[in-house]
């Protein structure tokens, strides 16, 4: 494993106020990503933008419109993470597919592989920069453009299960799954655009929990308790 792509939800950088920031939360994934630099490994990553905008909220808001309202959150939470790496002594770059003059970068492919083997945590703000598409799909876009070797899916649920564990006390968890399984059983683990990109560009998953103790550095160091989802 040489480089990833981090997908946190938004949702989970709140804690436990479920909205805005919960900086200690945002403090201890800043030190297992460090961790992860120091063993070698490259990083992206996407933050979703639920922690600010969820869908379309208002039947008064044009979709497209609120579909942009969505990406300016991931903006602001690739920003304030952003500057929560450096306080811990990280570098980092944030990426947007749209200009928005000193606040981003515009995403290239080399610009951001350039980041990535300078040892840079890079940042895929702003989705795809287009409505209709989620922050899952512009994971999946943007870990297959980088040549990412995985996809860490850092979820509040521990792993996929074959129902919903809220729901149901006796979901069961799977330990492997494949990518097609997924999509036949519409598990969720990602919407279906993403997932079919997933399938058909060979691009595995590793889902966990994000708030179980160092879930992240255990997922890349290979003591891995979630749902390994292969291609």
């Amino acid at each position: 494993m040489k480089r990833v792509l981090l997908k946190l939800s938004g949702e989970a950088l709140a804690g436990e106020k479920h909205t805005g920031f919960d900086e200690a939360t945002c403090i201890k994934v800043a030190k297992q990503v460090k961790t992860v630099l120091e063993g070698g490994i490259q990083a992206g990553i996407v933050i979703g933008g639920g922690n600010f905008w969820r869908g379309r909220t208002s039947e008064n808001i044009d979709r497209a419109k609120s579909d942009q309202i969505g990406m300016l959150a991931t903006v602001m939470n690739c920003i304030y993470v952003s500057e929560i790496f450096r306080s811990v002594g990280m570098k980092t770059k944030v990426f947007t597919p749209f200009s928005m003059g000193p606040l981003s970068e515009m995403f290239t492919k080399d610009a951001a592989v350039e980041c990535l083997e300078k040892g840079i945590v890079t940042f895929f703000a702003g989705g795809t920069g287009h409505p209709y598409f989620s922050t899952d799909t512009a994971t999946t876009l943007r870990a297959i453009e980088i040549e990412a070797d995985v996809i860490l899916l850092a979820k509040a649920v521990d792993g996929v299960y074959d129902s919903d564990p809220k729901l149901n006390p006796n979901a069961k968890k799977y330990d492997e799954i494949p990518i097609r399984s997924v999509i036949d059983q519409k598990l969720g683990v990602m919407d279906l655009t993403a997932s079919i990109m997933c399938m058909e560009n060979k691009m595995p998953m590793m889902v966990f929990g994000l708030n179980e103790e160092n879930s992240i550095i255990h997922t890349v160091q290979g003591e891995f308790s979630g749902t390994k989802v292969t291609v």
